[in-house]
């Protein structure tokens, strides 16, 4: 079984979060700094008054909630990270070592759903919810206690999804002390693979596949409640000024990603509903005389590549934001940027069958479906040209928040490109349930869309804090990620050419040197989200204090957006109640 130490990181990381949530609240003692570095006293805020805590629990405010989703996104990516270095170290050896094969078929599952459906979307969620008012000129939200209903459906879910793992934890905690409850290791983590395929998910005794399926029901439904809420925000509350035209390109992202969820997720949910009976009622859904284990395979990723440009969009509408800012000119064709953010959106909907090309489906359906394939990349390649285009005879500041986009950038061509090959029979064929897979993919993942959610933590940090953030650190989190990155899931892509496949524990002591080069970039890329948390906290606590709200210096060149006079409002309020 897992063992203590994923829970011993999860218990961390609530306490560091719950911790970020006291200080801003303004409960934390703080000390006034001298410019030599001493200090000049120490203010000490009363014993909280229970009503400030309750606030966060009971706010409908759009900002509270957006990063009430942050905290809990972090909490969330870091659990299921952490299951990721554990899957690394056992890869470190040929054999099963350090872990059991079951451990790892655990880990395996329980990190791909964490990351993709109670990390990814929650911070990007989370993101939108704070700043999509705000760019477009509205006061909150269209729906206000929706919003905070969507976002408490989500911390149920992750216990759900997780539960197996936890009840394990409290048991073996119990029986260390001599008292041995039996009904808490009834709930082994579930060992199935994220995707849940039957006949396996079908046909498995473990009951928390049934708890597992119901918390990934819940987290549909509190993602699509919170897209919802989004394409009404953005419709019908923009400010008086605001056209449609107006709109911004990340808030064209959160708007797209919206309608996605609204098509997408409700398959699965029907999916999860027709498991559920399956396993408790007898219905023959995915039964080779009833629907087939194919039919689970075609609803899955019906939702399932969709999946991937919900996550997507977000990531790279956030990188046309934020790169501009830095190359001293705007965005280059700025309405191609829009149309290839809605023409991927609907395309997605016409490639879920390439994960099944080795399923034996008709020869003329697997065409239609490579064809789609192949065309989905010409607006991200169009995407990419934009950014270049952008940052040709621009005046580039090598900020933080630019140095992610522009490693983002880098590692979305090779992960498109790559997924290009895969949407080729011949090559699919080959590749198919390989390491390369691996690698495509998280060049996708931990390579844009992490790296565009760093560059936005960087960009608005001034606006979360009211700080700057420790320039140094994040160059030193730079390094590490972009390195580590490129050597992890370079050594995955690799491993894949070689034919190795993925998913199992074990693998020919011939591919040890690329196995653990791969672990080796993992590990830098875990120090540099380390590195990333100690810059947030110590900066919050002990940063340098904005004072002029064009941080970034985006007036001289026009850029300076409707979030960032939010912010410089908010400072001159600020003054004037100081006097």
């Amino acid at each position: 079984m897992v063992g203590f130490e994923v829970s011993a990181v999860a218990i961390l990381v609530a306490v560091v979060v719950c911790g970020l949530l006291y200080w801003q609240a303004g409960l934390w003692p703080t000390k006034r700094f001298r410019a030599d570095g001493g200090t000049v006293g120490e203010t000490r805020a009363e014993f909280p008054d229970p009503t400030e805590l309750l606030q966060w629990l009971v706010t409908v405010d759009h900002r509270r909630i957006g990063i009430l989703y942050l905290a809990f996104g972090t909490v969330a990516g870091l659990w299921g990270a952490t299951d990721a270095m554990m899957i690394r170290t056992e890869l470190l050896t040929p054999e099963s070592t350090v872990w059991t094969a079951n451990t790892y078929n655990a880990l395996f599952t329980t990190h791909g759903l964490t990351m993709l459906l109670l990390f990814v979307t929650p911070i990007f969620t989370g993101i939108g919810n704070y700043f999509v008012p705000l760019l477009i000129g509205a006061d909150d939200m269209a729906f206000p206690r929706l919003n905070a209903i969507a976002f408490w459906l989500l911390p149920p879910s992750l216990v759900f999804v997780r539960i197996g793992l936890i009840t394990e934890t409290v048991g073996r905690l119990l029986e260390a002390v001599g008292l041995r409850v039996a009904f808490l290791f009834a709930l082994e983590p579930p060992k199935l693979g994220w995707t849940l395929y039957p006949p396996l998910s079908a046909q498995t005794v473990n009951p928390e596949t049934d708890v597992l399926l119901l918390g990934l029901h819940l987290s549909g439904i509190a993602t699509t409640v919170a897209a919802i809420n989004f394409i009404v925000t953005i419709l019908l509350e923009r400010g008086e000024d605001v056209s449609i035209a107006d709109i911004d390109i990340f808030s064209w992202g959160i708007l797209t990603m919206s309608g996605l969820i609204l098509f997408a997720f409700p398959v699965l949910g029907s999916a999860l509903i027709m498991l559920l009976l399956d396993r408790n009622l007898g219905t023959t859904f995915f039964v080779v005389d009833g629907g087939g284990p194919i039919l689970w395979q075609h609803l899955f990723w019906f939702f399932g590549h969709p999946e991937v440009y919900i996550i997507v969009l977000p990531g790279l509408t956030l990188v046309s934001l934020i790169l501009p800012k830095f190359a001293g000119r705007k965005v280059f064709g700025f309405r191609y940027m829009v149309y290839t953010t809605l023409a991927i959106g609907v395309l997605s909907f016409g490639v879920w069958a390439h994960h099944m090309f080795a399923t034996g489906i008709d020869p003329r359906l697997r065409m239609s479906f490579m064809i789609v394939s192949v065309a989905i990349a010409v607006p991200s390649a169009i995407k990419t040209f934009s950014w270049i285009a952008t940052l040709w005879n621009g005046r580039i500041r090598f900020t933080a928040p630019m140095l992610f986009c522009i490693g983002g950038v880098s590692t979305f061509i090779i992960g498109g490109i790559t997924g290009v090959f895969l949407a080729s029979i011949p090559v699919d064929l080959l590749m198919h349930d390989t390491w390369y897979v691996v690698g495509h993919f998280h060049f996708i993942i931990m390579g844009l869309i992490i790296f565009a959610m760093f560059a936005g933590s960087y960009y608005w940090f001034p606006i979360f804090t009211g700080k700057m953030y420790d320039r140094r650190l994040a160059l030193i989190h730079i390094g590490l990620t972009f390195i580590g990155v490129w050597l992890a899931f370079t050594a995955m892509l690799l491993l894949g050419y070689a034919g190795l496949p993925r998913r199992y524990a074990t693998y020919p002591p011939k591919f040890i040197l690329l196995q653990q080069i791969a672990t080796v970039g993992a590990y830098m890329i875990s120090a540099g989200t380390f590195v990333w948390l100690w810059n947030l906290m110590q900066s919050y606590r002990k940063g340098q204090r904005i004072t002029d709200a064009d941080v970034w210096n985006l007036k001289e060149t026009g850029q300076f957006t409707r979030e960032w006079q939010w912010f410089e409002n908010r400072l001159e309020e600020k003054r004037g109640d100081d006097r």
